[in-house]
């Protein structure tokens, strides 16, 4: 067990995401997420009877179509199990995130086009690893198209000390400016002794 062991406890809920990335064979990009939560006791629902252990509360797909440089072409999602009746409605409202950019300032673009009741909080919640995954599914194979060992030189600049500072620098402790995959791969941006 990666973590220690916890206090005599009873599993109440569990929330399982899953997300894959797929290359299309008209070379778009599929990153499809889906969430299930269940509980682990039943209770009765207004709408929908009683939900047994282990059925879903929730059971929510969603699929953005990229391109190469993560603008969305083509939005889906569906909802096979939700406490309302009106949870599947929500669909169309998601056609908003065509022709936006996976990239810096998603999270808060989500928020305005589907923040509140134009969204669904389960589907919304997806958005943020969805952008992660994209960047994940099309980073190894975009390298090797442009002949790049580097993320940040697979856009096509130019390595020279006047290039910007990459993104992912200082997005996490890897990547620190002081750090030594930086000293290392980007000695021009390294801040350390």
């Amino acid at each position: 067990m990666p973590l220690s062991s916890p206090a005599p406890r009873e599993r109440m809920h569990t929330r399982r995401i899953e997300i894959n990335g797929y290359l299309r064979a008209d070379g778009m990009w599929d990153i499809e997420a889906r969430l299930v939560d269940e509980k682990s006791y039943g209770f009765d629902n207004q709408w929908r009877g009683r939900v047994e252990p282990g059925m879903p509360v929730h059971d929510m797909w969603i699929r953005l179509t990229i391109d190469d440089d993560k603008v969305v072409h083509a939005v889906e999602t569906s909802t096979e199990a939700g406490p309302y009746p009106i949870c599947p409605q929500v669909a169309p409202n998601f056609q908003a995130l065509k022709g936006l950019k996976i990239g810096p300032g998603w999270n808060n673009r989500v928020k305005v086009l589907l923040g509140g009741a134009k969204g669904c909080t389960h589907l919304v919640a997806l958005l943020g690893p969805v952008a992660s995954i994209a960047y994940q599914t099309q980073s190894s194979t975009l390298m090797k198209r442009k002949g790049k060992a580097d993320p940040w030189e697979a856009t096509g600049q130019k390595a020279s000390a006047s290039r910007p500072k990459p993104w992912y620098i200082d997005s996490c402790l890897a990547y620190a400016t002081d750090g030594e995959v930086v000293k290392k791969n980007y000695p021009e941006f390294y801040t350390g002794k």
